[in-house]
């Protein structure tokens, strides 16, 4: 007997797909600045300004209630969670990462020591089961790392601003720290010392977010410039790829390696998620020159050929697809162009807007209301769960496998 076809439901903003709101986490004094799902279980660690360290269990009523309520010394920035050995690792405002155990049933935290790293506010915590290593980075321009077995320091790096987002691949051993200036400093490390082997320059804003595909090796970088850069680290080609479609700052990323999406949020109140398993299109460089590259009419600082034509100059404007330098009357229409990142109408000179075709113009990219500002995100892939920490000081917990696949 044939299978019935039947439509695919559609909601009422024309979205096929979305992802659904399962729960919210309420109740905090003050801000939380990150939180992560307890691999495997209905649970959800967060760490918040009021200076607690909260675990939440999922009770039978299908809501969220916290099973430990601690309360640090100094507000808790930061965080990061080893599911397999339950390690956990708390970053304070006052520079020090206090690690506990946690018990199996999540109803206890024994401390185990404590790190002296920085000289102030904690903005990202790593820890490495195969190196041992607690990696951390912090307001005091420092990346440090410390040795998780004997908590000795084995080394540092002095970045030139705040140091904002860190991301870490055990495998090659490489650091990526993001700091205030909209730099990312890429850092091999061992034991003892470390070498600085490039620094990333492409955002005008500071870098809030990293996320790391080990895979393809290519790290995303999200800032406050509203933008995404994927840039290619193993081709070592300085290959770097944009994605525009927030319209505020980017704050959040957190990736999907079996489905290879990018999920990013920000002040825009927008989840987008983005298929990066496409050929994409490097960014083209601006050009900089005294003419229009279409008409040859002379920008407003060519004061020789305006003198020579008696003509007033025009203000220079950039096609987003082909970087050349061009007038408003040669490029006077808007398009998308997905492939090269841009998920929202831009400019393009009219010779570009003639090139792309339809087939291009097919989003890579959807986009979906959090109703929140995000300033953090983490996803549990086996699941499919997303959680996001907005700046209402609310939590929450999204099912995205409809939108991942």
């Amino acid at each position: 007997m044939a299978a019935e076809i039947k439509p695919v439901p559609v909601n009422k903003q024309g979205n096929v797909r979305k992802p659904v709101l399962l729960s919210k986490l309420e109740g905090f004094n003050d801000d939380v600045n990150m939180a992560v799902i307890i691999p495997r279980e209905d649970g959800v660690i967060t760490v918040s300004d009021d200076k607690t360290l909260r675990v939440w269990l999922k009770r039978d009523t299908g809501q969220y209630w916290p099973s430990i309520c601690h309360t640090m010394p100094a507000a808790a920035s930061s965080l990061a969670y080893n599911g397999e050995t339950r390690r956990l690792f708390i970053g304070l405002d006052n520079g020090t990462i206090t690690e506990f155990l946690m018990a199996d049933d999540f109803n206890k935290t024994t401390h185990v020591r404590d790190y002296l790293a920085h000289q102030s506010r904690i903005n990202g915590v790593k820890f490495s089961v195969n190196c041992e290593w607690v990696l951390s980075c912090g307001r005091d321009k420092y990346f440090q790392w410390h040795c998780s077995e004997t908590g000795r320091r084995l080394g540092g790096y002095l970045a030139n601003a705040w140091c904002l987002c860190l991301e870490f691949d055990e495998q090659s051993k490489y650091a990526f720290v993001g700091d205030y200036s909209g730099q990312i400093s890429v850092l091999k490390i061992s034991n003892s010392n470390f070498e600085l082997i490039v620094t990333l320059k492409g955002h005008s804003g500071s870098i809030r977010s990293l996320a790391w595909d080990a895979e393809k090796s290519l790290l995303f970088s999200g800032s406050f410039d509203q933008s995404v850069i994927v840039w290619d680290i193993g081709g070592r080609q300085g290959t770097a790829f944009e994605l525009q479609g927030h319209h505020d700052k980017v704050a959040a990323l957190a990736y999907a390696s079996g489905c290879k999406q990018l999920i990013s949020g920000g002040d825009d109140t927008v989840i987008g998620i983005w298929t990066m398993d496409v050929k994409r299109i490097e960014t083209p460089t601006w050009t900089e020159t005294d003419c229009c590259q279409k008409c040859n009419a002379p920008f407003f600082w060519n004061v020789k050929k305006m003198w020579e034509e008696r003509t007033i100059g025009i203000r220079q404007h950039h096609c987003r697809k082909c970087g050349k330098a061009i007038c408003a009357k040669c490029s006077s229409k808007r398009s998308t162009y997905p492939p090269m990142g841009f998920e929202y109408e831009v400019r393009v000179c009219d010779l570009c807007y003639d090139s792309i075709t339809d087939e291009e113009r097919a989003p890579l990219a959807t986009f979906h209301d959090s109703k929140h500002s995000i300033v953090y995100m983490h996803l549990e892939e086996h699941r499919k769960r997303l959680l996001t920490v907005g700046k209402d000081k609310v939590v929450k917990i999204w099912d995205v496998s409809s939108v991942l696949h």
